[in-house]
């Protein structure tokens, strides 16, 4: 419990940049489990040279209030639902290295409207008034025990930061845990077990130690006698992903023992100017070839995880030389062919509804292929997992991965159910339940997951026998461009139709259509960034020259579109 006085008094020492508003970017939701409940980066920009951290300290007076503020609902959110425990992260994900931003990590609904008011208090009296009004809205007993657990990633700003949230909780007098060093992830999955012990819904060990456990265990099992073919280099992009897959190696086989190989790669977490730099999932994504670092032999297993290890891409180079990527849609596509089929082979065809949720910016191939190759349902949402992670909900296994090689699988109860009681009735039938089962362990259901995805990939290709190039194979990308365009104003630009199409500004839609009408397969679409002023668009078309020229004549119409 935390007076108004108090409040005001350690608000002040971090007071809000007053020529600044903070908007937040993505949400993201789960049912009867986590969720990012707000993803806010401040100072985004990018770099070319490795450069100092020059804007370290603009980085830390623009988000230095919001910390704090975050500090003050996760508590509000712990007392809410009754001293369950609320996760922090302090984390900018793929952003720059001087970049940075918080996410809270929420067992139940989102509290979007609180968190912008609370943001943007222009005044300490302001925010402590809204504290105790919130309280007040929501009949929270301010007496009510708080349960906080918060970690960071290997960001410099990153310490500065938990210093200002440790403060906000001790005002408001919550119990807290500092986890030091974690990627997203973990962090999820800690939260996740703490509040789940106990129940018939408990999820593991709620410690860093437990979630390797639970995962070397997974993964064992999940091969069921099957065999790593070669090795897998992974680039850590630099950051706290790295120093936690090297721990993870030590909970898992060693190649001699049978194990998979992993090298690891871009693991510098000593140099924070290194972090994303010319490495990671996003860099590889944008750029479309290999980090300069990379020294991959032609057709080796290549993955890049980014700067908080939620998410990650693979690729690799044939052996004519050309660079192949396999991103989220590819991730996409091989798990759900792969649990569709042990499905089918455990018996439970019938009774398990596969179903694949994608975004806009997933390739138009990888969704023709799911629907008449695999013949599952795809469903598209706007983007961010708040979106993916409801729709996925609605099957009974669903897959979901957006493009840039964020996402994971969720396990519905009904599905645990069935999957956990149904009995084989043949050593086949033994062996996919096996696998199976072994897969909801593996699979972190909690969000998006590299390091478990990695292990996921290699199990899928182990039992498949194949290689990057097989996989590859799957299905023939269109070719496809994103484009970043900058914007005087971002909120002109209003999506509808699950983020493909724009109301306004009024006739801009209609000049896209006009645009990719033009071409052989075109598509394409602009949306706003969530994050900084820009809006991004996608262009996808037969060929690789008409695809760039979609992109730069969808760009142009984006830059001359005024509101009238």
């Amino acid at each position: 419990m935390a007076d108004k006085g108090a409040i005001i008094a350690a608000s002040a020492k971090v007071p809000k940049p007053k020529d600044k508003t903070f908007q937040y970017g993505t949400a993201g939701v789960r049912t009867l489990c986590e969720f990012v409940l707000l993803r806010m980066y401040a100072g985004y920009h990018r770099q070319a040279p490795i450069a100092p951290l020059t804007n370290l300290r603009k980085c830390r007076n623009l988000l230095d209030s919001v910390v704090f503020r975050v500090g003050l609902l996760a508590a509000l959110r712990s007392r809410k639902l009754n001293g369950q425990t609320i996760g922090v992260m302090i984390t900018a994900s793929h952003n720059p290295p001087d970049d940075n931003g918080v996410k809270l990590v929420d067992p139940m609904e989102s509290w979007e409207v609180e968190a912008t008011k609370l943001a943007n208090a222009p005044s300490d009296e302001d925010l402590a008034d809204l504290y105790t009004e919130f309280a007040e809205e929501s009949q929270i007993k301010l007496d009510t025990k708080a349960n906080v657990i918060f970690a960071r990633d290997t960001r410099a700003s990153g310490a500065h930061l938990v210093s200002i949230l440790t403060e906000a909780l001790k005002v408001t007098k919550a119990e807290y845990t500092d986890y030091k060093l974690l990627t997203t992830p973990q962090l999820h999955y800690i939260t996740r077990c703490l509040n789940t012990k106990g129940t018939i819904y408990e999820y593991g060990t709620p410690t860093e130690e437990g979630y390797y456990e639970k995962t070397a265990s997974a993964l064992k099992t999940a091969m069921q006698g099957r065999q790593f073919s070669g090795s897998v280099t992974v680039d850590c992009a630099n950051g706290v992903g790295g120093p936690k897959l090297r721990e993870l190696m030590k909970h898992l086989a060693s190649p001699s023992e049978g194990g998979l190989e992993i090298k690891v790669v871009n693991d510098d977490v000593l140099k924070p100017e290194r972090l994303n730099h010319q490495c990671g999932a996003d860099f590889v994504k944008t750029n479309q070839r290999a980090p300069p670092s990379s020294h991959a032999s032609p057709l080796t297993r290549c993955a890049s995880l980014d700067g908080d290890a939620d998410r990650i891409i693979y690729y690799f180079n044939d052996s004519d030389g050309s660079f192949r990527l396999l991103d989220g849609d590819r991730i996409a596509t091989l798990t759900a062919s792969f649990i569709g089929d042990l499905a089918r082979s455990a018996g439970l065809g019938e009774k398990l509804k596969v179903g694949v949720v994608q975004t806009a910016y997933a390739n138009g191939a990888a969704t023709a292929y799911v629907t008449q190759d695999l013949r599952l349902p795809v469903v598209c949402t706007n983007t961010g997992v708040k979106h993916l992670h409801h729709a996925a909900t609605k099957f009974d296994v669903g897959v979901y991965f957006e493009a840039n090689g964020h996402g994971t699988v969720v396990f519905s109860e009904l599905a645990l159910k069935r999957i956990g009681k149904s009995e084989p009735y043949s050593p086949a039938q033994s062996s996919a339940l096996e696998t199976l089962r072994a897969l909801t362990a593996l699979i972190n259901q909690t969000v998006g997951d590299a390091l478990s995805d990695l292990l996921l990939v290699e199990v899928i290709l182990a039992h498949k026998g194949w290689g990057p190039k097989e996989w590859d194979l799957t299905y023939i990308d269109l070719p496809n461009r994103l484009v970043r365009v900058e914007v005087t104003d971002r909120s002109i630009f209003k999506a509808v139709d699950a983020e493909r199409k724009l109301e306004s500004p009024p006739g801009v839609q209609a000049q896209i259509d006009a645009a990719v009408g033009k071409f052989k397969n075109g598509r394409s679409f602009a949306r706003a960034s969530g994050t900084e002023d820009a809006v991004r668009v996608y262009a996808e078309a037969a060929t690789r020259s008409e695809t760039e020229d979609l992109a730069q004549k969808v760009a142009t119409i984006v830059r001359e579109a005024r509101v009238v």
